[in-house]
């Protein structure tokens, strides 16, 4: 191994040093790092779609899979496991040309030429001719990689062996799954598609080379091709979503560490939100343990178990292929799809939100009373969820307002029993705030701005509805309003169009409103999201049947959009595989879920430096998601909690978080303390805690560093003896 390791650097320093030339100094920097790759990317898949059809379709499938799935799952797996550090940072005398950025990253193997080595070897399958182009390019970025100094050759010719065998298992793996599964489960498709690798093959040789008998067609009917299709996908995204966040390729946001913390401290409810996430958060905690899996097992299970719901309940009022359809546009919202991979209250707020609306409409249609129960059941627990909960009433009033034969509904019990179940599920919220003199109430009130004069301003309108237009698919956003507005225009407004209106317009109308008076997140309209993409496509449903064959191709544009904009979501870092630069920190979509375990080892480590001498040291954090991301992620500080706490959040005078409801550290008098707050600039510790100890000293700006971008700066100060 010593001698081939030898080996090994002596063609990296002949290849690195020996070739160097002015020119490759500016070619071999754009063969790696080039900002023109990533724009083609997309004109280049819609030119092969368009000119080959079915086998572009598939070619470009595969690509964008070995691309998103293997550097993800595979390469960066066996880089931390190896961890073999850069040439730049293990050797002397390295030539890095200008251009080429440094990164704290591993070398072994190669992540570009993975890549390139894997779509060269997709490609060829699809088109042979392609490897006269894609292997002297795949060849050429390798060698980029070694002259550029950020890995050595055998690096390369890891990642190239690794790219190939797995787009080679990946391609002949569902070769093999359709040969078996396909004429089972889906013999109409598989007639016209025998072979995922040989597409325009006859189905008769698919017969003769796969050696047996041909499935009859007639067993199966196409809205079974339908159904078996969306159980596969849903299962699909359920196993992908958990190997996700089992994997720990995102840490926990600010608001999931800090309702851990709560689900620590079990509560009839909490400070600012209703008691169910924390006791979800309980549940899966108390299965897979205090990690990131066990805070977000229940998110993925949302998700699935909605998916189903909607499928349900559109294969039974509209068809079974537009409730397929239904499920895949959902699955590619981008607001949706973070819903279905965090765990706060937003994705138990939409399940309870959406199983009300589909019991709703059955209590409805059937006038039946168990229905109205379970109506009644699951906004309350929707409210327990997310006090937006409330809201779904108003939609109820409109609804009846709007259609005047389910008004007979008024003169019957069900909906006032629903009424009695929704208000006694407020029973804990109400009990734990009369309890602590209405604070929920208080705070509630002040996020909403309700305690200011209201002078009308537009400055808020244009990031809400830009934020909503990025968030739910730009192709969804206009279809979406489109039928909004087109259903009243076109007075074809049928019962199931008028409810799907009533449950999801209202909400988004009122927050777009009060966009005039303060700023609206994006996520508080998130249960009004599945009621009009519903709508949506129910109304262009009915669009296609009446003969408007152009909604095929803006389908496909919104969920090939959505697909990108989900997998760019889960995985910021292609960005840069991509197009050679990094996303600006402020910009990354995945800041707030990354760099926490550094961030908790930076504090770590000034308590053990302070702890040297000789007293007890706890942390105090300058906010509550600061201080939540700190006890989780500090080893120490977890194992404490809930009975022996590490970290608190400031002290006040008045309940400002969770935090003023725990005990607080007034008890640990006589000790020290490292208080951190995340900031910009570096400024003076708060007057609060320059009273509370005897002295502090500033001990600087701590930068934390992901992928060599600064994501946060930490300003840590010593504090010494609580008086």
């Amino acid at each position: 191994m010593t001698w081939i390791e030898s080996l090994d650097v002596a063609l990296f320093r002949f290849i690195n040093l020996m070739l160097w030339n002015p020119v490759f100094d500016r070619v071999m920097p754009f063969l790696s790092n080039n900002k023109y790759f990533l724009p083609a990317l997309p004109v280049v898949a819609a030119l092969v779609i368009w000119k080959w059809r079915r086998r572009g379709v598939l070619c470009v499938f595969f690509l964008m899979a070995v691309v998103f799935l293997g550097d993800p799952l595979v390469v960066n797996t066996i880089k931390k496991a190896v961890a073999r550090p850069r040439p730049f940072n293990a050797l002397a005398d390295v030539n890095v040309p200008v251009g080429v950025g440094k990164t704290d990253t591993f070398a072994m193997p190669s992540s570009h030429a993975s890549t390139w080595f894997a779509m060269t070897l997709v490609a060829f399958v699809y088109f042979r001719r392609s490897v006269r182009v894609m292997l002297p390019l795949a060849c050429a970025v390798g060698f980029s990689r070694v002259y550029n100094g950020v890995h050595y050759p055998s690096d390369v010719l890891a990642g190239a062996a690794i790219g190939a065998g797995n787009a080679a298992v990946l391609l002949w793996g569902c070769e093999a799954l359709w040969r078996r599964s396909g004429r089972r489960w889906f013999p109409l498709w598989w007639e016209k598609l025998p072979s995922l690798t040989n597409p325009d093959l006859p189905v008769e040789s698919a017969v003769a080379v796969f050696n047996r008998l041909p499935v009859v067609p007639q067993a199966s009917s196409i809205d079974q091709h339908w159904r078996r299709l969306a159980y596969v996908i849903i299962a699909a995204l359920f196993l992908f979503r958990l190997a996700y966040i089992a994997s720990g390729r995102i840490e926990l946001s600010e608001d999931e560490a800090y309702q851990w913390l709560w689900s620590k401290n079990l509560a009839l409810s909490y400070y600012s939100k209703p008691p169910l996430i924390a006791f979800t958060q309980f549940a899966g905690t108390s299965i897979w343990g205090d990690r990131e899996l066990g805070v977000r097992f229940f998110s993925p299970l949302i998700a699935a178990t909605l998916s189903v719901l909607l499928f349900r309940f559109f294969a039974r009022e509209v068809n079974v292929r537009a409730a397929f359809w239904l499920v895949v546009i959902a699955s590619t919202t981008p607001l949706m799809a973070v819903g279905a991979t965090l765990m706060t209250i937003d994705p138990l707020s939409v399940l309870f939100w959406s199983a009300a609306m589909i019991s709703g409409w059955r209590a409805v249609q059937l006038d039946s009373m168990k229905q109205w129960l379970w109506t009644g059941l699951w906004m309350g627990l929707g409210f327990l969820s997310k006090y937006t909960a409330l809201f779904q009433w108003l939609c109820w009033a409109v609804f009846f307002v709007l259609w005047k034969p389910a008004r007979v509904q008024l003169r019957r019990p069900g909906p006032y029993l629903a009424v009695l179940i929704n208000a006694f599920c407020t029973l804990p919220v109400l009990v734990w705030n009369a309890q602590h003199d209405w604070i929920t109430v208080t705070h509630v009130a002040g996020r909403g701005g309700l305690h200011q004069a209201w002078n009308p301003t537009l400055r808020f309108v244009g990031d809400f509805i830009g934020a909503e237009f990025g968030l739910l698919n730009p192709v969804y956003f206009i279809a979406a309003v489109w039928a909004a507005i087109a259903i009243w225009r076109r007075g074809r407004k049928t019962p199931l169009i008028v409810y799907l209106f009533s449950m999801g317009a209202p909400l988004f109308l009122f927050y777009s409103f009060y966009t005039l008076r303060a700023r609206v997140l994006p996520n508080w309209i998130a249960p009004a999201v599945l009621p009009l993409l519903s709508l949506m496509v129910v109304y262009w449903e009915d669009r296609w049947r009446e003969g408007v064959r152009l909604l095929k191709g803006w389908l496909k544009a919104g969920v090939g959009l959505g697909l990108v904009a989900v997998v760019l979501l889960h995985e910021t870092n292609l960005i840069g595989k991509i197009a050679g630069r990094q996303l600006p920190p402020e910009i990354d979509p995945l800041r707030r879920v990354r760099g926490w375990k550094d961030t908790a080892k930076v504090v770590g480590e000034a308590r053990s430096r302070l702890l040297a001498e000789g007293k007890p040291v706890f942390i105090i954090g300058a906010h509550y998601g600061i201080a939540s991301q700190v006890a989780f992620y500090l080893p120490e500080a977890r194992s404490g909690v809930p009975d022996h706490p590490l970290v608190y959040c400031r002290s006040s005078d008045q309940p400002e978080n969770q935090f003023y409801f725990w005990p607080g550290y007034r008890d640990r008098k006589g000790e020290s303390a490292i208080y951190v707050q995340e900031t910009r600039e570096p400024g003076p510790p708060p007057e609060r805690i320059e009273k509370e100890f005897a002295s502090v000293t500033d001990l600087g700006i701590h930068k934390v560093y992901y992928r060599g971008r600064v994501f946060r700066q930490l300003q840590l100060f010593e504090c010494r003896n609580l008086h």
